[in-house]
């Protein structure tokens, strides 16, 4: 199965400012991914991808991760997050302590 970026970019984070990455309709599974390495002591940062569960819902979380301090992983990935056709997701970050830092993201299809 082929893996194709969707959107990519990278984000200046303004402490405790939700910023939107990316929002999409299309069917496949999608993945996450944000480069962590500027990540340093005292810094966190929320990563969110929200989903509808059918066309016509609201999107919603469907998974948060908090990432705090200077990271050995340096690219951190989301699970893999299937859609049906009509449905959405979306990717956010918000940094909600620390200096603000520049997240390169990319976001994938299967």
């Amino acid at each position: 199965m082929a893996v194709v970026s969707v959107a990519s970019g990278a984000q200046a984070a303004t402490v405790n400012t939700e910023h939107s990455l990316a929002q999409l309709t299309g069917i496949g599974i999608y993945i996450l991914e944000v480069d962590t390495s500027e990540l340093q002591a005292g810094d966190t940062l929320e990563i969110r991808l929200k989903t509808t569960c059918r066309p016509t819902d609201d999107l919603k979380d469907a998974k948060v991760e908090t990432i705090s301090g200077a990271q050995v992983d340096k690219n951190w990935h989301s699970v893999p997050l299937p859609l049906a056709s009509g449905d959405q997701i979306a990717a956010t970050i918000t940094q909600t302590a620390g200096t603000g830092r520049t997240f390169p993201w990319n976001l994938m299809r299967m």
